[in-house]
């Protein structure tokens, strides 16, 4: 569980914020970072007509790469320079649809071992709906 007192230095937060700017994917999706601190990321996403289905909502892609961003950034705060993780498994429960406006998601390391990083992530919608759940995991590879 991530420590409420601690904060992110300076240095960090713009080593972060760089890596997200390096990810044109995301730029991509138009995510952005909502918040920042050790073991959590907070990342946000507009539901625009390009990201969305046939039938008015986002499509399910994009939400999960929206949660796997949270994700990765929430595991990013706990490694040291240098370090490097790979996702071992996503799972996602869509639990209501989201036809517009913006989408945030919420990820917290829920443990950090030696090798193996699990983290939960929760996305809402603006009225503070829950619209999906998910659980993931991230082998350390240096």
């Amino acid at each position: 569980m991530p420590d409420e007192r601690a904060q992110l230095s300076d240095r960090q937060l713009a080593r972060l914020r760089d890596a997200l700017a390096r990810v044109p994917f995301a730029r991509l999706l138009g995510i952005e970072i909502v918040s920042l601190a050790p073991g959590e990321a907070t990342m946000r996403m507009r539901a625009r007509p390009e990201l969305m289905r046939m039938e008015g909502i986002m499509h399910g892609g994009a939400l999960a790469s929206l949660m796997d961003s949270a994700s990765a950034f929430a595991v990013l705060t706990t490694l040291e320079e240098g370090e490097r993780t790979v996702t071992i498994d996503l799972t996602i429960h869509y639990l209501r649809p989201v036809s517009g406006g913006s989408v945030e998601a919420r990820a917290t390391v829920l443990r950090a071992g030696r090798r193996v990083v699990t983290v939960s992530i929760e996305a809402t919608s603006e009225p503070g709906k829950t619209v999906a759940t998910a659980l993931t995991t991230y082998l350390k590879t240096a």
